[in-house]
């Protein structure tokens, strides 16, 4: 267990040091992280709902940081070059993202050629209907995301590091709560890169 713990906060603090410098970035994941709690809380009463903050609130706010305020060039904090970064990233890295978020919008197109989705759903009456049926193909997505990579992780590293990251992703909203709730008011006062990566680091 110990071993565990500490790899987990390993791959906590890679995440943070190499992938979370920009202040909008940081305060899209507070914005996230808020949505993706709320997402579980409803995730066994209101699947639907769960499934539709998950995506469209949560991560959008969570991925837009990355795709598009985190800094690309070299990292002079963590003396590592954008590429490096990309290779060593343990769970996701951006060229694996667009291929979640293209597999997010294919995965509910079969629905225009057979409304019952294969089978797996009766043929929606109403928009409501058609709304359930796309949330939950995109909730079976993002559990089949993270149990893919979790596994592939087994093959590709070992065991404990697919554990770890796939716990990692599951406690990231309640990490990142705690980590960023600072963001947005250091990003109000000005601060558009976290001055306190560099300090830690020294």
């Amino acid at each position: 267990m110990k071993s565990f713990l500490q790899a987990l906060e390993i791959q906590r603090w890679d995440d943070h040091r190499y992938y979370h410098h920009s202040r909008i970035n940081q305060s899209l994941h507070f914005v996230s992280a808020s949505s993706f709690l709320c997402a579980y809380a409803m995730l066994f009463c209101y699947p639907v709902a769960s499934a539709l903050i998950g995506w469209l609130v949560a991560m959008t706010a969570r991925q837009s940081g990355h795709f598009f305020f985190e800094p690309k060039g070299y990292d002079h904090v963590n003396q590592a070059t954008h590429e490096y970064k990309e290779e060593i990233k343990v769970g996701y890295n951006l060229r694996r993202k667009i291929l979640l978020y293209v597999a997010w919008a294919l995965a509910p197109l079969p629905l225009l050629a057979d409304p019952s989705y294969f089978g797996f759903f009766e043929t929606a009456k109403t928009p409501q209907d058609v709304v359930h049926h796309v949330a939950i193909i995109w909730l079976a997505l993002g559990a089949g995301g993270l149990l893919f990579r979790t596994v592939h992780l087994f093959f590709i590293r070992d065991v404990q590091t697919g554990l770890v990251w796939m716990t990692k992703i599951l406690t990231d909203p309640f990490h990142d709560l705690k980590l960023y709730y600072r963001a947005p008011l250091a990003l109000m006062l000005g601060e558009l890169i976290d001055s306190s990566l560099r300090a830690q680091r020294g």
